[in-house]
């Protein structure tokens, strides 16, 4: 099973959602990359990860340009930037679908609000992901392994 997740600049929410996707099945091939890469992670994206157990601070930021020509059992966009911006894999994706989330990174205000914004979208992205998990991956590979 091979996931790959889109966002604009690759750096946040994009990176959070490869981290649990990875953190619930570690055999399942996620990969993170973004419309228009900005090349670094965000430092608060990985702080937030760090302060639940999931280490991230190891992704690099990739442009969606290095994974054209592979096969995806699903795209998944996070934004609606890379939704709008979403090249077209020519066939090579079973499943394209969005799973949008506010950028915590527009967040403004005192720094405890613009950190509460990180761990918000932070749970949203590890629940609709969880679920996204539980109803359409596991499934797909319990089929698998039962027709092996």
């Amino acid at each position: 099973m091979k996931i790959l997740i889109l966002c604009t600049g690759n750096s946040c929410r994009s990176q959070m959602a490869h981290g649990f996707l990875q953190s619930f099945n570690k055999d399942i091939t996620v990969r993170s990359a973004g419309t228009e890469a900005s090349g670094k992670l965000n430092a608060k994206a990985v702080e937030a990860m760090a302060q639940i157990g999931i280490d991230i601070s190891h992704h690099t930021s990739h442009s969606v340009e290095n994974y054209l020509n592979d096969q995806w059992d699903y795209v998944v966009t996070v934004c609606g930037g890379a939704n709008e911006a979403c090249p077209i894999f020519k066939g090579r994706v079973k499943n394209r679908l969005h799973i949008g989330f506010e950028d915590p990174s527009d967040a403004t205000g005192t720094e405890e609000f613009i950190w509460s914004e990180y761990i918000r979208v932070r749970d949203q992205i590890k629940e609709k992901f969880y679920n996204f998990y539980l109803e359409q991956i596991k499934p797909q590979l319990l089929k698998n392994l039962s027709l092996n």
